[in-house]
């Protein structure tokens, strides 16, 4: 053999040796999660998502490979987070937490794609054309969460009768906040209370906004939608606690770990959607043809043990339309 005809040879193989590699490698599909929290903040979230891909045929680990990228609740975080999964080369980034999640894995791709969660409308913000037949690369899941911010004002009044002022804490930041601000405001106007707008864009920032509204005397605190207070739900709450300020969350996560009552979607179901979702995407479906999901059940949820500890008495009629009370 020529010398270089050898050469030749030896490095196609060098070539060809990186290739078979990524070949094997790629034989298992690698699904990208692009949240707006952390991982101990969408646990619950995190397994319901598995176990919709497990039923549609993935076993993390064995059938289908996880990478995770987690912002902490540091929303500018979220575009070079985007960035790497993308490549990373996943064949679906599922993106979670808010519109910020979504906005930025849509950024990065509009090839890969992405089963969205988000907590208002996909269509006005932009992430799909249409809800029964989205466009593009994306699809996912609404639980409306922000556009619930009127509905919880009028069950927290049956709570709190006589409580004129309400707080509504928001991240200023978000995109969000303007349209929960102005649910609030309206909602108000025609029940007669006051709203004050709190703003808090980082956990150091509740303690003086919850002393702001404690000044006010009998206030009661409505807490808008943000991934920001979802990461930092166990110290909110217990600031909240701490001021004896009742207050409205919008999941079950909130009162769960203490938060005097909750009312939002069910989010059980949602969730194990997103994976399925992810399931047939990975067997050749496409998220234009799979409709962006609306929840179908809410939830209230009543903490009597933090109720109890702020001296409060929750109706009985209240208590006998909650879907769970925590004791």
């Amino acid at each position: 053999m020529k010398r270089r005809e050898f050469i030749s040879l030896f490095g196609g193989a060098v070539v060809a040796w990186p290739l078979v590699t990524r070949a094997q490698q790629s034989a298992m599909p690698v699904v990208g999660v692009l949240g707006s929290a952390s991982a101990a903040a969408y646990g619950e979230r995190l397994g319901l998502i598995r176990q919709g891909l497990t039923e549609a045929g993935f076993t993390e680990g064995r059938t289908v490979a996880m990478e995770y990228r987690w912002a902490e609740g540091h929303l500018d975080r979220l575009p070079a987070l985007a960035s790497d999964l993308v490549g990373h080369g996943v064949n679906v980034i599922i993106a979670t937490g808010g519109l910020q999640a979504p906005r930025a894995a849509m950024s990065a791709t509009s090839t890969i794609p992405i089963v969205f969660s988000t907590d208002g409308d996909p269509v006005k913000q932009g992430l799909v054309s249409a809800l029964s037949r989205p466009s593009g690369n994306a699809t996912g899941i609404t639980v409306f969460s922000a556009s619930l911010t009127a509905k919880r004002l009028g069950i927290f009044r049956e709570l709190v009768p006589k409580t004129k002022v309400f707080g509504l804490l928001v991240n200023p930041a978000a995109d969000q906040a303007q349209e929960q601000i102005e649910d609030a405001e309206e909602t108000g106007r025609s029940l007669g209370l006051e709203i004050r707008v709190l703003n808090a864009q980082s956990g150091a920032e509740f303690e003086p906004a919850l002393t702001t509204l404690r000044a006010v005397g009998d206030a009661a605190l409505l807490v808008s939608s943000d991934p920001l207070f979802v990461a930092r739900r166990e110290m909110l709450t217990a600031a909240v606690n701490q001021h004896g300020i009742p207050a409205l969350y919008g999941r079950r996560d909130f009162a769960a770990v203490g938060g005097l009552v909750s009312y939002g979607a069910n989010l059980a179901e949602s969730y194990r959607s997103m994976g399925a979702y992810v399931g047939r995407i990975l067997k050749g479906e496409k998220p234009a043809d799979l409709p962006v999901l609306q929840p179908t059940k809410f939830e209230l949820v009543i903490n009597l043990t933090t109720a109890k500890a702020l001296g409060l008495t929750i109706p009985a009629g209240v208590i006998s339309i909650a879907d769970e009370v925590i004791e």
